[in-house]
């Protein structure tokens, strides 16, 4: 932790002793002392913000991974309403997931892709990104539905949604967004500054 401030006081003795200030930038640092540690959480920040700028990209223009160029969104396709109306959503939710299939979804997952894989390649907005990202996670995840046997997780409790719902925590509560990113300069904008959650 780095010291930035002193202040002395005098005791009625006459001793004098001097106080170590820590300020808030600093104790933010505090938890990734090191710059290998902030450079990690930096290079974790991009890679997860770009999974879902990528998820984004394949699915509304069709790059042959996993959507092909026929099934793209600029060519009539349907990115939420074919993930929901799909084999891969099984359990017991499966019905409520059919049900709230529509242009709507599409449009809010595709969004949400964007915004959240925008933001956090950037760094900022990394508490709203965390927010919106972790339950778009937790939803695909429960639609997966990974604790019954022969589904397509490998775990019945921890898979790859949670893992990346757990890494835009991370990033957001480390403020990863200061290196490499545009963490402090957002922070200090007068919006950002009288509503914190946008942090």
């Amino acid at each position: 932790m780095t010291l930035t401030n002193a202040r002395t006081t005098t005791h009625p003795s006459g001793a004098a002793t001097t106080r170590q200030v820590v300020d808030e930038k600093d104790a933010r640092g505090a938890a990734t002392p090191t710059r290998a540690g902030r450079a990690s959480l930096s290079i974790l920040r991009l890679g997860t913000g770009f999974i879902f700028l990528w998820a984004f990209l394949d699915k509304t223009f069709g790059l042959g991974f996993s959507t092909p160029v026929e099934r793209a969104w600029v060519n009539g396709g349907t990115p939420s309403q074919g993930f929901l109306n799909s084999d891969a959503v099984v359990g017991p939710l499966k019905g409520f997931f059919a049900s709230i299939a529509s242009p709507l979804t599409d449009v809010l997952f595709m969004a949400g892709m964007l915004g959240i894989g925008v933001a956090v390649m950037l760094g900022i907005g990394l508490r709203v990104s965390a927010v919106a990202g972790s339950v778009i996670m937790v939803f695909m995840y429960l639609a997966e539905w990974p604790f019954a046997a022969l589904t397509a997780s490998n775990n019945p409790l921890v898979d790859y949604h949670i893992i990346y719902a757990l890494a835009l925590i991370a990033v957001a509560a480390t403020y990863a967004g200061d290196t490499w990113g545009f963490g402090v300069p957002w922070r200090k904008l007068a919006i950002v500054r009288s509503q914190p959650w946008l942090i």
